[in-house]
Formats: C-alpha cells, sequence, structure tokens
C-alpha cells in the first residue's frame, strides 16, 4: 500500500466559527478534519472551474456561432499547410 504525502494547514479562526464548524461536522457525523478538507476542496474546485469558463457577451456568442456555422474561406498558407500535413501523415 502507498501512503499519501500530505501537508499541513493552518488558520487563525473565530471562535464562532469554529463553533459552527464543529456543530456542522457533528451533523454530517463527520471529523471536523475531513468537514473542513471536503469544504475547502469543493471551493477550491469552483474557484478554479468559474476561473476556466469561458464567458462572451451576447454579440460574442453570436458572432462565435456564426464563425462555426459559416467558416471563412482557408487562406493559401492554410490550404498549403493542410497539404504539408496530409503528406507528413502519408509518408511516415
Amino acid at each position: 500500500m502507498t501512503s499519501a504525502t500530505t501537508a499541513r494547514l493552518e488558520a487563525r479562526i473565530s471562535t464562532d466559527l469554529h463553533a459552527m464548524l464543529k456543530r456542522a461536522s457533528e451533523l454530517q457525523g463527520r471529523t471536523m478534519t475531513d468537514f473542513v478538507v471536503a469544504a475547502v476542496q469543493d471551493a477550491a474546485q469552483n474557484a478554479i472551474t468559474q476561473a476556466e469558463v469561458i464567458r462572451l457577451s451576447m454579440a460574442d456568442q453570436k458572432c462565435f456561432a456564426q464563425a462555426l456555422l459559416s467558416p471563412p474561406k482557408a487562406a493559401p498558407a492554410m490550404k498549403r499547410a493542410f497539404t504539408r500535413h496530409r503528406k507528413l501523415l502519408r509518408d511516415e
């Protein structure tokens, strides 16, 4: 069995917050550490997810959809690149 590497996190919190966390963890039948780690992990994942989401205005959404539905014709350089790419794949 492999052991997981851990790191320690310390935080100073008010006694009111400590009591709230203790009560919430007891209500869920978890240790306070387990409760806090799960809550922090959820909050971190939500923060990362929100940061990675691309937000577009309505005008930008319409422009993006239009580009997908009617893409511009490939420029000559792009056509040459596609041809070279196909040739490279064939030669391998």
